[in-house]
């Protein structure tokens, strides 16, 4: 069958007479009062577009504003939703289901609507001012025997006819079952012939199989969901999903800090024939540098066998789960995000004993396809007031990402459905979406005025983008730490006296219980040292003038006295 029907038209909520939708100005209107729940960067504001769209994943945009979104799983009966803002408010007002094709993937792409089951690829016709597409359904292709595992297929197009698929492993690190040591690797892994890489398809070709037109474009990448083509390049990028479990399976060689902060995350610039070496290699980010998994004879030191392995664009720590990738090309943004990437960390679920980890919108600046800098975060919030212990936990998780016809971005989540929209609105912009007088600047878009001074200087605010970054996650936004679990930063002797006890814990972590206030602290604290010295003192400088904290700067030089104490 080179055609099937599409099964469609589920109406959720259609306005009686829906006009056709040409491309034409939107409206923008003001944040939300909140940002929808998130936190953004000074200049910008998010709002809620739709809402409680449950099993929501992926997100494109039509030229027209139009969007459409994946379901992992049947919704009613169908897979996919189309979404319309028919007054031109900034906001959706009709929502069709159609479709039964669940599933993560899904582009757009030479007018044609690309979906993907955990097996398949399908393409719809988009029609000329329909919402829907065309009830006809080209089938592209069949990858059998991969809708176990990581089984999402995410794709990406060259422009020149080529569509590449994401393909994941089924497995953590290709364990061989029949041998009695728990944790043997398979060598060869068999899953490296039809798993764990990308491969090439043409874009328009029916009825392509794996086997017989699929090009084996590159392997060794456990799982590339964060699919995308970098127009500025020309090139291929993926954010692939890294191994777990090694303190759990070789506790000799890996404490529970290591483990949940490794392997790293990562970010890969991906060409004709690489091969990234999973499972038999794994980046560490602490080290700078590829290292044998010890499924295969590693320690957590060697390198072997992964010694010249094409290092990433940028590493990330472990188990954050990056679910998609977007290039920024649009106008909207100030100059520093053009030619970017963004990136939606779905979040972890294995780093107990410690709080998860992941949960936000990452931004990456760069130039020539390459990082200019370090990575930062450009939205959070979404876990919400709580610490996270299992993802049950968070009450949001980024998971898709789509660039607006306006150079807005909008990203997904996947625990409530909701759906926001992040603009710019320009460096002075002050809101008056509460009805009343016009908000200050710095009551809009401080990254948590409520609690937190607005920086000062340059310096403090990298301190605060990087505390964010590295610490919020267990100390909180607002500096309050979590009862019973991670002590406070807010007045408390050990943050604001000894400096050098202070960089030492920064440094090594902590492992003690800790009583402050006659409050008690058990959770560990993992080590930084992959921390330049630059960004220690940044953060401790932030932490101590800040939270109601008066304590002098912590200096750089400070910083390589205790690190080079410590060697």
């Amino acid at each position: 069958m080179q055609r099937i029907t599409i099964l469609f038209f589920s109406l959720l909520f259609l306005t009686t007479c829906q006009s056709p939708k040409e491309v034409q100005e939107v409206s923008l209107p003001d944040p939300d009062p909140d940002h929808g729940a998130l936190n953004v960067p000074d200049g910008f504001g998010a709002f809620i577009v739709a809402d409680t769209l449950k099993g929501l994943r992926h997100i494109v945009v039509r030229d027209n504003g139009d969007l459409y979104v994946s379901h992992a799983r049947e919704q009613d009966g169908f897979g996919r939703k189309a979404l319309r803002d028919t007054d031109n408010d900034g906001r959706i007002d009709t929502i069709v289901a159609f479709a039964k094709i669940p599933g993560t993937g899904m582009n757009i792409h030479k007018d044609y609507l690309y979906m993907a089951n955990d097996s398949m690829i399908f393409r719809a016709k988009l029609q000329e001012n329909e919402l829907l597409p065309s009830e006809e359904l080209d089938t592209l292709v069949f990858i059998p025997g991969t809708n176990k595992g990581h089984r999402s297929k995410t794709m990406a197009f060259d422009g020149q006819g080529n569509m590449y698929v994401n393909v994941g492993s089924f497995s953590n690190v290709c364990l061989d079952a029949a041998k009695t040591e728990e944790s043997t690797g398979m060598d060869p892994c068999p899953e490296l012939s039809y798993r764990a890489g990308i491969w090439r398809f043409s874009e328009d070709k029916l009825n392509q199989t794996q086997e017989k037109d699929g090009f084996h474009y590159a392997t060794g990448i456990r799982n590339g969901m964060a699919l995308r083509w970098n127009t500025a390049t020309n090139s291929l990028y993926c954010v692939q999903h890294g191994r777990d479990q090694l303190s759990r399976l070789w506790p000799e060689y890996f404490t529970e800090e290591q483990s949940a902060l490794l392997p790293s995350e990562e970010f890969l610039q991906v060409n004709e024939g690489d091969d990234y070496g999973w499972p038999y290699c794994y980046y560490d980010h602490f080290q700078g540098k590829k290292i044998l998994a010890p499924e295969y004879g590693g320690n957590g030191k060697e390198q072997g066998r992964c010694e010249g392995i094409k290092s990433p664009v940028v590493a990330f720590p472990g188990h954050m789960a990056p679910n998609d990738l977007l290039f920024y090309t649009g106008d909207q943004f100030p100059d520093r995000y053009k030619n970017g990437a963004f990136i939606a960390f779905h979040g972890s679920w294995n780093r107990a004993p410690y709080n998860q980890g992941g949960y936000f919108v990452a931004f990456v600046p760069m130039a020539d396809g390459k990082a200019t800098g370090d990575w930062e975060v450009f939205a959070d919030g979404f876990v919400g007031p709580n610490p996270v212990a299992s993802p049950r936990d968070a009450v949001y998780r980024p998971c898709g990402l789509a660039q607006g016809p306006d150079g807005s971005i909008y990203v997904t989540d996947s625990r409530k459905g909701r759906i926001w929209r992040i603009a710019y609105y320009g460096e002075d912009y002050e809101s008056t979406s509460d009805g009343g007088a016009a908000a200050p600047k710095d009551k809009v878009f401080a990254l948590n005025a409520s609690t937190t001074a607005t920086p000062t200087s340059g310096e403090l605010a990298v301190g605060q983008a990087s505390y964010e970054q590295y610490c919020a996650v267990c100390h909180m936004k607002d500096g309050a730490g979590v009862p019973g679990m991670n002590p406070p930063l807010q007045q408390v002797e050990w943050v604001t006296g000894d400096k050098e006890r202070l960089i030492g814990i920064v440094l090594n972590g902590l492992r003690e219980t800790l009583e402050i206030n006659g409050e008690t602290y058990k959770n560990a604290m993992a080590a930084f040292p992959y921390l330049k010295d630059e960004q220690i003192s940044e953060i401790l400088t932030y932490v101590r003038s800040h939270f109601g904290n008066e304590a002098d700067a912590v200096s750089v030089d400070e910083v390589k006295a205790v690190r080079g104490d410590d060697t």
